[in-house]
């Protein structure tokens, strides 16, 4: 079956500009003829939140070459970086002042990802996240960057970014966004924006109080949305909300309506005249904990984007505490086991054998959301 890559004509590394269109545009279209065909249909692909050289190295290396049971089961990934995550990349003895850590630390990830992701043969988006009101000075600092880049490159630095005003009113909401969309239109990056609360908390952005009403957004703000971004550039997608929840939490406390996206299309399509179905391109945020029939009913409805953390960050600690407590009497002084008081402990406490079993389980996590989201072998 001819992959992802060569009907697109993609090369390994980051991802820009029309190649995100295409891949966008490729995944809003794939149907599941039928159950014979599953494994050869793929639909969206997941981001994974970042924090370290690590993490972007064992993604990376976890979604080209699988766990040894899959090793020839390949798919694009998207490697996102919070403002929280930048700084964390950055360091955390480096002063925040003004968003300068999280600017640099935003920068230097990216340069590294982009020198190492060609070398394991996959296309990648690189993305960044949540960017609140508040946090718009980490965003121009980037924007800044990419433009820099740009103009040495012809490309920017970063595939895209995520504008999240969904605090504000509507109208700033929309009309900011716009200016920013407007902004790098030049440079052909790709803008999320979120228009209806996610709840929950991540990474020191808190929702846990919010109306519910709240978290579901409605036809009309998706249509208006569409219509100014639209005339501007086609690189853009919406985080709508469906009932979404940053975080995990007990079943029954969390009411996703994936419904209600058929619904925004519906609307749009309507409204352009368009017989196309899924004229909008959608992103579910708050994946943690959610059914593959959730993700298969949002994908369905035209998703090409469903963000993981709370999940990742679960599996990657699950393979550390196991190593830490099956070698505990290892672990205690840096000599004397129960092999004998005079042997040294050091393989097993350097930290390249404990951190690895954190990939290991984290990388097993990541394998299930590709096969959930019908990612496997798609290049």
């Amino acid at each position: 079956m001819t992959g992802l890559m060569d009907k697109l004509g993609l090369k390994p590394g980051v991802l820009y500009g029309d190649d995100v269109l295409n891949v966008s545009n490729y995944r809003n279209t794939v149907r599941i003829l039928s159950s014979a065909n599953k494994k050869q249909a793929f639909q969206v692909r997941p981001k994974c939140r970042l924090r370290s050289t690590r993490d972007q190295r064992h993604v990376i290396f976890n979604h080209h070459r699988l766990p040894r049971s899959s090793r020839d089961s390949r798919a694009p990934v998207i490697l996102q970086l919070s403002q929280g995550g930048a700084a964390y990349f950055a360091g955390k003895g480096v002063s925040n002042e003004n968003q300068k850590a999280s600017i640099a630390g935003a920068i230097a990830a990216a340069h590294f990802i982009r020198s190492i992701a060609p070398v394991y043969g996959i296309p990648v988006v690189l993305h960044t996240d949540h960017c609140a009101k508040k946090l718009l000075p980490w965003l121009d600092g980037m924007m800044d960057a990419d433009e820099a880049f740009f103009k040495e490159h012809g490309i920017p630095l970063f595939s895209s970014h995520m504008i999240d005003l969904s605090e504000e009113s509507v109208e700033y909401n929309i009309e900011t966004t716009s200016k920013y969309l407007a902004r790098v239109s030049t440079w052909k990056q790709w803008i999320e924006m979120e228009i209806g609360i996610t709840g929950g908390e991540e990474d020191g952005v808190n929702n846990e109080d919010v109306d519910n009403n709240s978290l579901y957004t409605q036809p009309e703000d998706i249509w208006q949305i569409y219509q100014t971004l639209s005339p501007i550039s086609p690189y853009f997608s919406i985080a709508a909300g469906f009932g979404n929840v940053h975080g995990v939490y007990q079943p029954g406390n969390v009411k996703l309506q994936p419904d209600l996206l058929a619904k925004h299309q519906a609307f749009v399509a309507n409204k352009l005249g368009s017989t196309e179905p899924k004229p909008v391109f959608l992103v579910f945020h708050g994946g943690s904990g959610s059914s593959v029939e959730e993700f298969q009913q949002a994908i369905g409805h035209g998703v090409v984007k469903v963000n993981l953390d709370t999940d990742l960050q679960w599996a990657y600690l699950v393979g550390i505490r196991d190593y830490v407590t099956k070698n505990i009497e290892y672990l205690s002084s840096q000599v004397g086991n129960p092999n004998g008081p005079d042997k040294p402990n050091k393989k097993f406490y350097d930290p390249r054998v404990w951190v690895r079993e954190g990939e290991k389980t984290m990388s097993s996590r990541v394998k299930q959301a590709f096969e959930d989201f019908k990612a496997v072998n798609s290049l």
